[in-house]
């Protein structure tokens, strides 16, 4: 077991503790009457759960034309990959603020994308509606000077990517909605020797199929040829990125998770799969009106939690080294829902999602979408960040790889989540509060052997008798390290279907250069109290908890 330490100024030594209590409070929420309750977060940090990806956060983007729609809406406009801005300012800097982001490029009709091979006489065509086609698409293609204009951007905007290639190829669909026979990697060989030719050192990952796993959507390939695939894929990047020392991962099946179908895939491409990616769709259709009422039920957000419990069982029980990454996750299905998955509201979801997929160690998770359908980080039409883009954000640059136990006990409104800080010392905890009429006042504490005793002032610290001090309190302290930092996110007017996010108070706007606003957090002393208000959010950077799995 490792120790804890705290500085204690006025008796000058490192004081080793095995574990010490702090109080974090919440006073009446400015935007109304309500319930004031006390509860605790307990958080070990003895060891890690888990490890994250430095870029964890992913998003996506997609190959849908103007003509999808879902419901009677067409939310996607012109942000498919075939004809996304590419010259906009603001689509840049929104990149560029991660530093890097990690992009995956895929969705459904990946599956239906051929690549355009120069010199062949082939026409190179787009995607155009025919409900009688498969996925209700025509077959499209990706122009190799568009793939340039792409690859350039990309490197602009300082962004990594994963890759989505057609899986389909070379196969036939029966009448059972089977995709039967090989892969037929000729189409996609040439896309990676383009890419590598051209020296575009983009890719981090190549990544075969979309939701052909299970049951498939739309149609699906057994394990046994999902593998067979891998294997093929794997040869060919060994062979084009020969002589490189790092080869982009190889990723699948970027599908919905099936426990049986996922071991079986993982059992047969033990070598040739460094990641196993799937889907999370757990609030069901973007028209359902009772959205809000799933994201604000812990029982609902909950609901993921077996799928990625079974997957990290399956990945350690069969000894391959592939590890875990959700791939496209956009919450409600069919793009989404207007003023639900693009407003405030959706924060409480998407951020629960992060901490919980850390927790089981999963390394990446990819939102569907950075911009298209009702479920974009930014807006479809202006590219204005919407306010899951500022979560992304914070959770980016706040929240570091290493993933600590936390558990909350009071409500089960408030979900809490824990990590070593990123690029700083001590730990970065999460708060979410789901409650809209209830203030919560919570205690801090780890989960190791008691070497301090809790006091029930929440302004004083205790510190048992050592061989360096007596039984000393300290009150009031404004010690230069003792004060912690908060983001306090909240809805502009309370509104949770606002799409406008407030930080401490101050409405997140970018300026008229397209430049992401700094994200300025508060400085609050140790000893004083974290406000947990009524549906909002909070990041607490705290220094002076000092961890043995934060070294």
């Amino acid at each position: 077991m490792g120790s804890q330490y705290l500085l204690i100024t006025c008796v000058c030594f490192w004081l080793p503790l095995v574990s010490f209590t702090i109080s974090v409070a919440s006073q009446k929420s400015t935007t109304g009457p309500g319930n004031v309750i006390e509860g605790n977060v307990f958080i070990n940090g003895t060891t890690s759960i888990g490890r994250i990806d430095d870029d964890f956060v992913c998003a996506t983007l997609d190959w849908w034309p103007p003509e999808k729609c879902d419901y009677g809406t067409c939310s996607w406009g012109r942000d498919s990959l075939l004809n996304l801005d590419l010259n906009n300012i603001k689509f840049l800097n929104a990149i560029k603020a991660f530093s890097p982001l990690k992009i995956r490029l895929g969705g459904t009709l990946q599956d239906k994308v051929t690549y355009e091979r120069t010199g062949n006489g082939q026409p190179c065509s787009p995607f155009v509606k025919n409900n009688s086609e498969f996925l209700g698409f025509s077959q499209g293609c990706l122009p190799m000077s568009r793939w340039d204009e792409l690859s350039v951007f990309f490197k602009k905007a300082g962004a990594v990517v994963v890759f989505g290639l057609n899986e389909i190829s070379g196969k036939t669909i029966d009448s059972q909605g089977s995709a039967v026979g090989a892969w037929n990697s000729s189409n996609a060989e040439s896309l990676i020797r383009y890419t590598v030719n051209n020296g575009y050192k983009i890719i981090r990952g190549w990544e075969l199929g979309n939701e052909l796993s299970g049951n498939g959507i739309g149609a699906r390939v057994s394990a046994d040829q999902y593998a067979s695939d891998i294997n093929s894929l794997q040869n060919v990047v060994q062979n084009i990125y020969a002589g490189f020392k790092v080869k982009p991962q190889i990723v699948a099946p970027g599908g919905f998770f099936d426990a049986t179908w996922f071991t079986e895939f993982i059992k047969k491409a033990p070598k040739s799969l460094q990641v196993v990616s799937h889907h999370i769709y757990n609030l069901g259709p973007g028209v359902d009106d009772h959205l809000i009422e799933k994201i604000l039920d812990p029982s609902s957000l909950d609901s993921t939690s077996q799928t990625f419990s079974s997957l990290q069982s399956i990945l350690k029980n069969s000894g391959t080294q592939a590890v875990a990454w959700v791939g496209e996750a956009g919450g409600a299905y069919n793009s989404g829902h207007n003023l639900v998955t693009n407003a405030f509201v959706f924060s409480f979801w998407y951020l629960d999602q992060l901490g919980m997929a850390s927790s089981f160690d999963t390394k990446t998770y990819c939102r569907q979408t950075l911009v298209g359908g009702n479920y974009g980080l930014l807006n479809t039409s202006t590219f204005a960040p919407n306010p899951d883009y500022y979560s992304a954000l914070l959770w980016h640059r706040l929240m570091g790889n290493k993933v600590l136990s936390t558990r909350f006990s009071g409500t089960n409104k408030i979900r809490a989540y824990a990590h070593c800080s990123k690029k700083t010392k001590g730990i970065t905890l999460l708060l979410i509060n789901l409650d809209g009429n209830t203030t919560v006042q919570v205690r801090v504490s780890t989960e190791n052997n008691s070497g301090v005793t809790k006091n029930s002032s929440m302004h004083e610290i205790q510190i048992p008798r050592t061989r360096f001090a007596t039984m000393h309190r300290v009150r009031g302290s404004k010690r230069v390290n003792d004060t912690r930092k908060e983001y306090h996110l909240t809805a502009k007017d309370g509104d949770l279907h606002s799409q406008t996010m407030l930080l401490n108070g101050k409405i997140l706007n970018i300026d008229s250069s397209g430049l992401i606003p700094p994200l300025i957090p508060i400085d609050v002393n140790q000893l004083d109290p974290i406000i947990v208000a009524p549906f909002s959010i909070v990041f607490a950077q705290i220094p002076y908890i000092k961890f043995s799995a934060c070294n």
